[in-house]
C-alpha cells in the first residue's frame, strides 16, 4: 500500500506540473482572444441539446419516454474515466466484463445484453458491429455534459436497432464558456487518466471545441493467483474535434474523431496471450434549415461516417476485422400548432465488414459483408400542455434478402395531476447480428464452435412497458416501472458444454422481464439520498437442453444505495455508494469447477450475491477542485474466473465466464481544474 500511495504522489507531482503550465498557456491566451466573445448558449435550435439539471442522477419528469439522467454533476461522483464507469450510481444500467483477458466491457439493460441497446452520440448512432465489444471505453467522462438513458422504444427518428432502449450521449459543447477544463487522476493500480476539454469562440458565428484523452496502466495485477493479469496493460489516446457555424437560418455542426486503443493480457509468464489493437476514425456533419420566419418547420441532414480496424489474438485464436458505417437522415419536421408536431424523413444504414476469423482451428478466411436497411419513417407528436403528450412513430423498413418489415412504436405520457406522471411504451426492434464482436468472449477460450461465426441474423424484437412516478416535491419522487422484451427471432450462444453452439431461436421462445423501483429524496438541506432496486427475470430457448431455462451470468437483482452531502457552501462533496448485486447461474460446464481446496465453487449452479462499496470526497477551490476516492472496497472478487486456467491450449480452458469485479479494492486521487471566459 505504502508504494502505491508514493506511486500516486510522483505521477500527481508531473501531472499538476503540466496542468500548470497549461492552465497558464490558456489564461494568457484568453486574455488576448477570448475577452467578451462568450455570450448566451446559440445551440438552442438543436433538439438534440439537453441542459441537464445540477441534480447528479434524476429521472427526467417532461421527457415522453421514461429517462434517467446522469448530469455532469452525476459523472464526478466517481472516478468516471470513461463512459463503462459511468453507471455505478444506476440499477437500470449493469457493466460487467466480456472476458478475464481483453478488459472489454459490456452494459446489460432490461437484463439484456447491451448489444440490444442503441447507443446515441447526441442522436447518431454509435458504437455498431466490431466497435461494440470497446467502445465504451472509447467515450471519456469528463467529455460528457449528460447521459440519458431511455427504457423501452425511442424515436424511430435515430433508426430501428434500439430493442430495449437507449442510450444518449451529449458532449460538452462549442459554445460552453470554458476556454480549458482539465481533469487528471490516477489509481493504485498505475491506471492514468489524463483529459482536456477546450471551447472557443472563433467569430461571431464560428465556435470549436477541442477534446483530448490518454489513458494508460503500466503494471499487471494477478490478485487471485491464477497467473492470468486481472486486467490488461494499456494505452489509448483519444482525440476530437468539433464546430458549430450559425446563422438565423442555417446551423452547421460538424465533427472528427481518431482513437488508437492497444491492450495486452493473459499469462503474465505463460505462453497464453492477448493482443488487441483498435483503430477508429469518425466523421459526422448535420445541417439544419428553419423554413419560414417563424422556424416552425425546418429540414435537416444528418450523416456520420466511421472506420475501425482490429487486429487482436486470442491465444491461438485470431480475429482481424475492418468495418466501415455509414449513417444518413434526412429529415422535415413541422410545428403545426403548440399542440401538434410532425416529423418525416428517410434514414439509411449501412455497413461493410471484412472478417478474417480463426477459431479453435476453423478459418473463416475473408468473411465480407454488406449489410443495409432503408427506412422511411414518420413521426406525429401531440400534447396538450402537460396533461397528455403521445408520440406515434412509424418507419417501413427494407432489409436486402429479408423483406419489408414494418416498424410501430407508441409512447404515451399522462398527468393527472401535478404529482403524477404514468407513462406507457411499446414497439418493435430490428438489429443485424455480428456473431464475433456481440459474443467477443468467446475468442477467449479454447471450444471449439458450431454454427457460422460469419453470419448476419436479421434479430427481430418487441419491447412493451409502463412506468408511474409520483413526486412528493421537487426532490422527492417515487417512481415503478415495468418492462417486458420477448424475441421473434434472436442469435444466441449456447455455452453449457464443451462445445460453443451459435443457433437461432428458429421460433422458440426468449425473453425478459424487468420491475425496477426508484426512490430519491433531500431530508436534510445538502443531503440528497437516492435508492432503487431492479428484478429480472431472463430466460431463453436453448438446443443443448431443448428447454428454455434462466439466462447465464444475468443478476436476479441490483440494489443501490446513493448519499451525497454537501457543506461549506458546497465546497467539502461527499459520496457514498452501495450496491448488492444479485445471484446468477452458471454456465453447466461451471458447475464442476472447485476452488483451490477442491470445493466446488458453484454446488447450487448459481453465483453468490456481492456487495460493492464506493466512496469520494471532493474539496473545491476557485478554479479547480481536489477529489480522492475508493472503489470496491468490499474487495469483492471473482475467485477463479479462468477454468483451466493451468492448461490454457486445451478444450476445457474458458476465460469468458465472468460475472464478478476481477480486481479488488482500488483508490485514486485526481484534479478537476476550470478557466472560464
Amino acid at each position: 500500500m505504502l508504494d502505491s500511495i508514493c506511486y500516486i504522489c510522483g505521477i500527481m507531482k508531473k501531472l499538476l506540473a503540466i496542468v500548470f503550465f497549461a492552465v497558464l498557456c490558456v489564461q494568457m491566451r484568453a486574455q488576448i482572444d477570448t475577452t467578451g466573445i462568450y455570450g448566451e448558449r446559440k445551440d438552442s435550435l438543436d433538439a438534440a441539446v439537453f441542459v441537464a439539471r445540477n441534480d447528479a442522477n434524476y429521472l427526467s419528469k417532461g421527457k415522453t419516454l421514461r429517462t434517467e439522467v446522469i448530469s455532469s454533476a452525476g459523472l464526478m461522483k466517481m472516478a468516471c474515466c470513461n463512459l463503462a464507469e459511468s453507471f455505478e450510481n444506476s440499477a437500470s444500467v449493469t457493466v460487467g466484463y466480456a472476458d478475464a483477458t481483453t478488459g472489454a466491457r459490456q452494459i446489460r439493460l432490461l437484463g439484456l445484453s447491451g448489444i440490444y441497446t442503441q447507443m446515441l452520440d447526441e442522436n447518431r448512432p454509435t458504437m455498431r458491429g466490431i466497435t461494440a465489444p470497446y467502445g465504451l471505453s472509447y467515450i471519456p467522462g469528463p467529455w460528457l455534459e449528460s447521459i440519458q438513458v431511455g427504457k423501452g422504444s425511442p424515436s424511430v427518428v435515430n433508426g430501428t436497432e434500439s430493442i430495449t432502449g437507449s442510450i444518449n450521449l451529449e458532449h460538452a459543447k462549442p459554445t460552453d464558456g470554458k476556454p480549458l477544463y482539465l481533469n487528471a487522476s490516477v489509481m493504485n493500480d498505475t491506471k492514468t487518466d489524463f483529459n482536456v476539454v477546450s471551447s472557443l469562440q472563433v467569430s461571431d458565428n464560428v465556435y470549436t471545441v477541442l477534446m483530448g484523452h490518454f489513458d494508460g496502466n503500466f503494471h499487471k495485477y494477478d490478485m487471485n493467483d491464477d497467473g492470468f493479469a486481472d486486467e490488461p496493460s494499456l494505452m489509448q489516446v483519444n482525440v476530437a474535434n468539433r464546430w458549430l457555424w450559425y446563422s438565423p437560418k442555417v446551423q452547421v455542426r460538424l465533427g472528427l474523431k481518431y482513437v488508437h486503443d492497444r491492450r495486452k493480457g493473459g499469462q503474465i509468464e505463460g505462453p497464453w496471450k492477448s493482443d488487441i489493437t483498435n483503430n477508429l476514425a469518425d466523421a459526422y456533419m448535420k445541417i439544419g434549415y428553419a423554413l419560414g420566419d417563424d422556424g416552425s418547420s425546418s429540414i435537416a441532414l444528418v450523416a456520420d461516417y466511421s472506420l475501425q480496424k482490429t487486429n487482436s489474438s486470442f491465444g491461438g485464436n485470431l480475429y482481424d476485422a475492418r468495418q466501415n458505417s455509414l449513417f444518413a437522415n434526412f429529415l422535415y419536421r413541422n410545428q403545426i400548432s403548440d399542440a401538434h408536431d410532425l416529423t418525416i424523413g428517410l434514414n439509411t444504414t449501412l455497413d461493410w465488414i471484412n472478417e478474417d476469423i480463426l477459431g479453435a482451428g476453423q478459418l473463416y478466411n475473408g468473411s465480407r459483408h454488406s449489410l443495409s436497411q432503408i427506412a422511411p419513417y414518420a413521426e406525429y407528436t401531440y400534447r396538450n400542455e402537460d396533461i397528455l403528450s403521445v408520440v406515434a412513430g412509424f418507419s417501413g423498413t427494407t432489409v436486402p434478402d429479408y423483406g419489408f418489415y414494418p416498424v410501430p412504436r407508441l409512447t404515451v405520457k399522462y398527468q393527472p395531476s401535478e404529482p403524477l406522471v404514468l407513462r406507457l411504451n411499446g414497439g418493435r426492434g430490428l438489429r443485424f447480428t455480428n456473431p464475433v464482436a456481440d459474443n467477443i468472449g468467446i475468442m477467449s477460450t479454447g471450444k471449439t464452435f458450431t454454427g457460422d461465426l460469419s453470419r448476419r441474423l436479421l434479430e427481430d424484437a418487441w419491447t412493451f412497458g409502463g412506468n408511474a412516478t409520483w413526486y412528493f416535491d421537487e426532490s422527492t419522487y417515487l417512481s415503478l416501472d415495468y418492462f417486458n422484451t420477448r424475441f421473434a427471432s434472436a442469435l444466441f450462444a449456447d455455452r453449457e458444454g464443451p462445445v460453443i453452439d451459435l443457433y437461432d431461436l428458429d421460433g422458440h421462445k426468449a425473453w425478459s422481464r424487468n420491475l425496477q423501483a426508484d426512490f430519491n429524496c433531500e431530508p436534510l438541506n445538502h443531503l440528497t439520498l437516492t435508492l432503487t432496486g431492479r428484478y429480472t427475470d431472463a430466460k431463453a430457448w436453448q438446443p443443448s437442453t431443448g428447454k428454455v431455462r434462466e439466462m447465464p451470468l444475468t443478476s436476479r437483482f441490483k440494489a443501490v444505495f446513493n448519499a451525497q452531502y454537501k457543506l461549506g457552501a458546497n465546497r467539502w462533496i461527499f459520496d457514498f455508494t452501495a450496491s448488492l448485486v444479485g445471484p446468477s447461474r452458471v454456465y453447466d460446464f461451471m458447475k464442476t469447477m472447485r476452488d483451490d481446496d477442491g470445493d466446488l465453487l458453484y454446488p447450487d449452479g448459481r453465483t453468490k450475491a456481492y456487495p460493492l462499496l464506493y466512496a469520494q470526497v471532493t474539496r473545491r477551490f476557485s478554479g479547480f477542485d481536489v477529489y480522492v476516492g475508493a472503489e470496491n472496497l468490499t474487495g469483492s472478487m471473482q475467485m477463479h474466473p479462468v477454468a483451466s486456467a493451468h492448461n490454457p491450449y486445451s478444450q476445457d480452458f474458458d476465460a469468458a465466464s465472468v460475472w464478478g469485479p476481477l480486481m479488488g479494492a482500488k483508490f485514486y486521487a485526481g484534479i478537476r481544474i476550470t478557466v472560464w471566459k
